[in-house]
């Protein structure tokens, strides 16, 4: 618990050094002794992890430094090792480290991984039981609530002068966390061509393999799957209203003039509210798509902005409660749409929709398609740190992610549903033969159907057009 005299200074460090110190928080452990026996070793030490952060400058800096003094020193022992044993990732000295590793020919490899989903989890465990019968490694997942944490973690490693022993091995990023990963030099470079199967991706002819959100991954990431907007509808509903399901987003307009109150999107702070404004922008923006390919610029922002206002301002009093009022979370949309309250709505994730069908959680008329003017796609990769200990079989982890084995079993519909990286024209026949289906199930997106994909714009318009979303519309929720 924190204590009470933390809390108050908290408060007076507003909302972003809030932010901080909860990031901050879980790399404490690395710092009690400094705090306990060399206070000025302790200021000094998260001194340089804000200099890492860009936020040497921020208001009430020493009382922020003071608050985190007083949590560590008011944390005792076994409080600590319960914070650590509740991140699952268990800490060692360097000797100990060597201690366990001449005990054991069992290397460790650590993959921290967003733990939200009962068939992410489930695919890695069976990873995990892989990577050890095929090749004596022992793989923890690392459950995460946000991918974040994992980045602060390896920021105050490197921070605090850990370079070559650290507690993150691997980890699933992209977007805004590879590109602050990259910033601060925290994953390996030039690993990636080291892996056999990552030819199979043919980086050479497809370049998103190898670029992230508009940042060249430079080898410091494996592209490991595929996701690309998907929108769907009560086909019950649409009947009964008369209007067939849009395919631009021109028509998703007319639909919400047609069927008001059928509609809605999360607010752009919500990773799929951003990801409908993105691709409302790039969309309605097709001559000047090359601009988002780019970093944004003030310029740029405002030549792409007019269009996708005028569109908004027409869209949101047609949509769910006249758009006064939006969701802060995309699991929501979904409840809507079993409850009957929305007909249509849209994912990130295509193999969700059928899988909730499968769970009662949809109705069975739930229906999958892709809009005919592009979905928003992008890739997502793991990285390896750069101060990983284990950075061979970190690597031997991630060539098996990539075989054609691994990625068959993790596109099945009834274990992940997640999209293959593997061009399958650079597979065998036999290996092609592992990502054939017999069952098709009704609520699920027709993959035989050719879609235009959006490749998500460069990292730094999702802040721009966040931004600029809320000064415009204001807190909604």
């Amino acid at each position: 618990m924190i204590p009470n005299s933390a809390l108050v200074n908290i408060k007076r460090c507003g909302e972003k050094g809030f932010s901080l110190y909860r990031s901050l928080y879980i790399g404490l452990h690395y710092s009690r002794e400094l705090a306990q026996h060399d206070k000025p070793s302790f200021y000094r030490f998260f001194q340089k992890v804000f200099c890492h952060c860009g936020l040497g400058a921020l208001p009430h800096f020493q009382t922020l430094l003071k608050v985190l003094l007083i949590t560590t020193m008011s944390f005792s022992a076994s409080s600590i090792a319960k914070s650590d044993a509740d991140y699952e990732s268990p800490q060692r000295t360097a000797d100990q480290n060597v201690e366990l590793n001449s005990s054991s020919k069992k290397p460790q490899v650590r993959f921290h991984a967003w733990g939200g989903s009962a068939q992410v989890n489930g695919y890695l465990q069976w990873v995990a039981g892989q990577v050890n019968q095929r090749f004596n490694i022992e793989m923890q997942h690392v459950k995460l609530a946000d991918t974040s944490d994992a980045v602060s973690r390896v920021l105050a490693e490197k921070a605090a002068g850990n370079h070559d022993n650290g507690s993150v091995d691997l980890i699933w990023i992209n977007g805004e966390n590879f590109a602050a990963m990259k910033k601060h030099g925290l994953l390996a470079r030039s690993w990636v061509e080291e892996l056999d199967n990552f030819a199979l991706t043919t980086p050479e002819k497809n370049h998103a393999m190898v670029t992230d959100f508009g940042e060249a991954t430079l080898g410091m990431e494996a592209p490991w799957g595929k996701a690309s907007m998907v929108f769907y509808y009560r086909s019950a509903h649409m009947k009964a209203l008369n209007v067939t399901p849009p395919q631009t987003i021109g028509e998703l307009l007319r639909f919400a003039q047609k069927a008001p109150g059928r509609f809605t999107y999360p607010v752009p702070n919500d990773y799929l509210g951003i990801s409908f404004i993105k691709y409302a922008a790039i969309a309605l923006n097709s001559d000047k798509q090359s601009l988002f390919y780019q970093p944004v610029t003030e310029q740029s922002l405002q030549v792409v902005l007019p269009a996708l206002w005028t569109y908004l301002d027409h869209l949101h009093p047609n949509m769910w409660l006249q758009g006064e009022y939006m969701l802060r979370q995309a699991s929501q949309l979904q409840r809507l749409v079993g409850t009957g309250e929305l007909t249509l709505a849209f994912s990130f994730t295509a193999a969700e929709i059928p899988s909730a069908v499968n769970r009662f959680d949809l109705p069975d008329d739930v229906r999958t398609y892709a809009m005919q003017d592009g979905s928003l796609a992008n890739v997502h990769f793991v990285g390896l740190t750069y101060n990983s200990n284990n950075k061979s079989a970190a690597k031997t982890v991630v060539n098996f992610l990539l075989s054609p084995e691994a990625q068959a079993e993790k596109q099945k519909l009834a274990v992940w549903g997640d999209d293959t990286v593997l061009d399958m024209t650079a597979l065998s026949t036999a290996q092609t033969m592992l990502f054939k289906s017999d069952t098709v199930h009704a609520s699920a997106l027709d993959k035989s159907q050719s879609a235009v994909l959006l490749a998500e714009p460069h990292a730094s318009w999702t802040d721009a057009l966040r931004e600029a979303w809320f000064h415009r519309y204001g807190a909604r929720y």
